[in-house]
């Protein structure tokens, strides 16, 4: 009975429509425009932005987010002092919060960061530790947080701004204590704890040759070496328009490249001195499109993210005073001139 039902009904339906005539029939769909993510994936790249916690309750906010890249950043949520707030105590929280945004919209994760100098939690802070004792705290948190995340992100920032400028090693709570043998065994814990992660170091101000980034190829020409698992250098690519474009960019990526490892351009934002005028904002344009097609041009460099994709949610006015609009789409999350030159660079 149910089935004659069912045919019955779809012959009034149909009869229905044909009665009806053409102009009764839905409107074909408008044809989609490739997104960036579409169009780096036809290079073999991704294209991919930063997200926080605060700001996954912005709904016209995370529709973009969750159709426009392949790629997503936690921009703090797997940072220390939110993943080990207490000696031993572990809260995944906000990461997990990240990771199952991601995996809705079938994009990837870049996890940020297992071993940093900033945004440490007071326990680890406020005290003197011994080098077997720091060495100890060091290895469970990278063991335990890699392993929560086991199979669920594609990268790690293992490693996150080890040098200062002049190439020497910055003096952080781990290179003071442990010497810079640090590197080496955060990197070896965690490819132990997932042998399929891809493993990162990462800095900024290192995209055009010069001390800091000779420092990193020497670094990653001896781990290397010595067998130990460094898969690629993240170049964040924290730009401003004050300072010059970094022209030697490419150049730096593939000499990286030569030595077997991946590269990426992993937290790019291009700041200005505000206000923003036309001129300004197609300069900006200028240098999405040409960072874009340093990576291109490079085989291993893997992809580009942007540190957030709209000056609504960026870093930048709160620790630059007076800068800004430093990001493809503005704050009303309308496209920029820069998110037209991302899309010709992709093309």
């Amino acid at each position: 009975m149910r089935l004659r039902l069912a045919g019955a009904l779809a012959a009034v339906l149909v009869t229905a429509g044909l009665a009806a005539g053409p102009a009764a029939q839905a409107a074909p769909d408008p044809v989609r425009q490739p997104t960036l993510a579409d169009l780096a994936e036809r290079h073999g790249r991704y294209f991919g932005s930063a997200t926080d916690n605060p700001e996954l309750t912005d709904t016209a906010y995370t529709r973009l987010l969750g159709s426009e890249v392949d790629m997503i950043t936690p921009g703090n949520g797997m940072k220390w002092y939110a993943t080990e707030p207490q000696q031993g105590v572990f809260d995944w929280t906000d990461g997990d919060e990240i990771v199952d945004l991601a995996r809705r919209h079938h994009q990837k994760v870049r996890a940020h960061t297992l071993v940093w100098h900033s945004q440490l939690p007071d326990w680890l802070t406020s005290r003197q530790w011994t080098a077997s004792e720091l060495r100890a705290v060091l290895k469970k948190h990278i063991t335990t947080e890699v392993r929560h995340y086991r199979g669920k992100v594609y990268a790690w920032d293992v490693v996150n701004e080890a040098f200062d400028e002049d190439g020497s090693y910055r003096e952080t709570i781990w290179y003071k204590t442990l010497g810079p043998g640090y590197i080496a065994d955060a990197l070896r814990w965690a490819h132990q704890a997932d042998p399929h992660a891809r493993l990162y170091l990462n800095d900024y101000n290192i995209e055009a040759t010069g001390p800091k980034s000779d420092a990193y190829h020497r670094l990653a020409k001896d781990l290397k070496a010595r067998g130990v698992p460094l898969d690629g250098v993240g170049f964040q690519a924290h730009l401003a328009l004050q300072y010059g474009y970094p022209a030697t960019l490419e150049d730096n990526l593939r000499r990286f490249s030569r030595l077997g490892l991946d590269t990426a351009l992993t937290e790019v934002d291009v700041r200005m001195q505000l206000p923003a005028t036309e001129e300004k904002l197609a300069e900006q344009a200028t240098w999405y499109r040409d960072l874009t097609a340093a990576c291109l041009a490079v085989r291993r460099c893997a992809g580009v993210t942007i540190w957030d994709y709209t000056d609504k949610y960026s870093w930048i006015p709160a620790f630059f005073p007076g800068e800004g609009a430093a990001l493809p789409w503005d704050e009303e999350l309308r496209p920029k001139p820069a998110y037209q030159a991302l899309r010709e660079a992709l093309r």
